[in-house]
């Protein structure tokens, strides 16, 4: 994806050190570091049920992040991420019932543990693709609710308990210490894939998604990284699994239905495909927006209780209605996403009153 920052003029980079900063001109690192320090103080300035809604959009964000490297940066598809963020909450949770590992360690172990398996379902990617690669991701996602249904050993057959972590014994068990580890482990994603971007690796992954004929043809192993990226994005969403395993201390084999892979989807088509900040502006689109239909039908409810009484008992059928009207004009009117329009919005102030 083309970079949408802008760099005043006399900004010279003169070494390959400076020219690989991680934000590419000053003021958008002390904005994301201005946005860092008002997420920190969020448990203490904001409620409950915002703490809430930060939390989840934490973890989302973090699996989308994960799905984004793998459609975004290589051009490839899985309608089955939601499996992989199952396995790696069921994974967190066994280690830590069974094993007693702590679950600040469980939780990046599940992680790898769903890498592993993202991989070998992701070994279909090195024949196939696009609508048959689609498929096989699909499969992947039945087999892996068949096998949470099935394994009595892994997941009891309908769900397990899972605890609240410590940390040198200090229990963090409500939302505005949990909103802590989960904006970690945002902070540590959102780096290591804006540092994978750059790496060699990244651009190897870019160069698959943008012409892999070209990319074979200059010694990039198509095989060796559609595989990575299979098991990098099964990382992320295993990690996003288990910190929402212990956030909500039950983990159930219904959840993680073909419904939450469109969702994953979803996200990363609204925030901007490829883009870091994206899949998390994505994530908080897609977390709020239920929030705001239900916001909007009590308020109809309210003023005319006859004319919109039939909303109240379809409010869930509303909610994925709303979802996928979202989608829908995303991909018509703004097809590289929220990230790119917040780029494009920055450009025109730094440029205004010009237009070039």
């Amino acid at each position: 994806m083309a970079s949408t920052a802008l760099r005043p003029c006399g900004d010279f980079r003169t070494t390959y050190k400076t020219d690989q900063y991680l934000f590419q001109t000053k003021m958008i690192g002390w904005t994301a570091a201005a946005a860092l320090l008002v997420l920190i103080l969020a448990p203490v300035l904001a409620s409950s049920y915002v703490v809430n809604l930060l939390i989840l959009v934490g973890i989302s964000g973090i699996s989308a992040l994960g799905l984004n490297v793998l459609v975004g940066m290589t051009g490839q598809i899985s309608l089955g991420h939601a499996a992989f963020y199952g396995f790696g909450a069921f994974s967190s949770a066994y280690l830590a019932n069974n094993y007693g590992v702590p679950v600040l360690i469980a939780i990046p172990v599940a992680g790898v543990m769903t890498a592993i398996v993202g991989m070998i379902f992701g070994l279909p990617a090195a024949r196939i693709k696009g609508l048959y690669l689609a498929i096989a991701t699909l499969a992947s996602q039945f087999i892996l609710v068949d096998f949470f249904a099935r394994a009595t050993w892994f997941t009891n057959g309908y769900g397990v308990d899972a605890s609240k972590p410590e940390f040198f014994g200090i229990p963090l068990d409500t939302d505005e210490k949990y909103f802590y580890v989960v904006l970690a482990w945002a902070v540590i994603s959102m780096i290591a894939v804006a540092n994978l971007k750059r790496s060699r690796d990244g651009r190897a992954l870019v160069a698959v998604r943008d012409h892999y004929l070209s990319a074979e043809i200059m010694g990039i192993n198509l095989t060796k990284y559609r595989i990575l990226a299979f098991g990098i994005s099964s990382f992320f969403a295993g990690v996003a699994g288990a910190l929402y395993a212990h956030y909500i201390e039950f983990v159930s084999v219904e959840t993680f239905s073909i419904s939450l892979s469109i969702n994953f989807l979803a996200m990363i088509i609204i925030g901007g495909l490829g883009s870091v900040p994206g899949a998390f502006l994505g994530a908080m689109f897609i977390e709020l927006l239920p929030q705001l239909v239900q916001l909007i039908s009590g308020f109809l409810i309210t003023i005319a209780p006859t004319v919109f009484g039939l909303i109240e008992n379809g409010k869930a059928y509303i909610e994925q209605i709303t979802v996928g009207t979202v989608i829908i004009l995303f991909l018509i009117f703004e097809p590289e996403g929220i990230a790119h329009r917040v780029g494009q919005t920055r450009k025109s102030i730094k440029l205004y009153p010009f237009s070039y």
